[in-house]
């Protein structure tokens, strides 16, 4: 609004259920007629079930974690807000992400930027968006802190300037997946065995779902020495257990990757990777198999690298693209 645009606001009802949604969009509509523009909240609850809910779902249960932020950036902010943007004629989908969009002249190529905040940034969880949707998106909180966001919001005198950070993923904001799993689909998961990798039994886990690849902690074991989750053999409804040392890999292979950058063909991408959002990113080397596929191989071996969590491959602080692990 103080660079001269003519603003619309908008709020996406996704998940109200056990949720602080409605509060969320009193929020929002709050602060859209503290500036005086239009608000709209659209409600988007069916999309968010078949594109974001239901996928967190499945891959829970075919063995793999999820990320369902990946998930409703991809399909819902810059998909659905994206359509409703163009059906409304404006230009930008602005959004809160802690990024930063730039024009590289020289290539005429849009980049996508960390936010200067390294500890706030969310580039990792917007590796899907293409040269189209960059064109179109606006990010202006990738050039603060978020200290200085909640100065600014308190100086304009902005009801949310202090509210909490939201930590959980918002349609399970107690943090038990198991059950909210469990509640959704009506469907209770098996106990079964939990097992060393030379597959002598150490005893039982209470469904599959409840286990993630480098768990520690909620085992309910009684054991000589530190374990973790290794791996989930869904057809012997197993759990693996292993020491941490044996939880560094140094290969992975993904799928659905997205180039914001495309690399050459036939090259490999010498660049930085991570494999996990709060991991630190490592020297790989990434190579394409065709059909969206690729082979990553870090320099250092990697800890807990997770079918259905996201790679994602860095330039510095431009992001190349990424993709889910297989």
């Amino acid at each position: 609004q103080k660079a001269g645009y003519d603003c619309v606001g908008a709020t996406m009802r996704l998940y109200e259920a056990q949720s602080n949604e409605g509060k969320a969009v009193k929020d929002a509509e709050a602060v859209a007629r503290h500036f005086g523009i239009p608000f709209h909240a659209y409600d988007y609850r069916d999309d968010f079930k078949d594109e974001v809910i239901c996928r967190f779902i499945n891959t829970y249960i075919e063995g793999g974690t999820p990320n369902p932020c990946v998930e409703c950036n991809h399909y819902m902010k810059f998909g659905r807000l994206m359509d409703k943007m163009r059906e409304e004629g404006c230009d930008y989908v602005v959004t809160g992400h802690y990024v930063r969009v730039e024009f590289d002249e020289e290539r005429h190529l849009y980049l996508l930027k960390k936010g200067h905040d390294e500890s706030k940034d969310q580039s990792y969880v917007l590796y899907n968006l293409t040269q189209e949707q960059l064109a179109h998106c606006k990010f202006p909180l990738g050039e603060y802190s978020k200290d200085e966001i909640r100065d600014i919001a308190e100086k304009l005198g902005l009801l949310n300037a202090k509210k909490k950070d939201s930590q959980d993923i918002c349609f399970v904001p107690d943090g038990d997946y198991a059950a909210f799993i469990e509640n959704y689909t009506g469907q209770s998961f098996e106990e079964g065995n939990f097992v060393n990798r030379e597959g002598k039994v150490l005893g039982r886990h209470k469904g599959m779902i409840r286990y993630t690849i480098g768990q520690r902690k909620g085992l309910g074991l009684a054991l000589q020495e530190p374990m973790y989750v290794y791996e989930k053999r869904m057809d012997t409804n197993e759990v693996v257990l292993c020491r941490n040392e044996e939880l560094f890999s140094t290969v992975l292979e993904a799928e659905d990757v997205n180039w914001i950058i495309e690399p050459e063909q036939g090259k490999t991408v010498h660049c930085k990777a991570k494999a996990r959002y709060k991991q630190k990113e490592a020297d790989a080397a990434v190579e394409c198999l065709g059909e969206g596929r690729v082979k990553v191989t870090f320099t250092e071996p990697q800890r807990g690298i997770t079918t259905g969590q996201s790679v994602v491959f860095y330039d510095g602080d431009t992001v190349l693209g990424g993709g889910r692990i297989l």
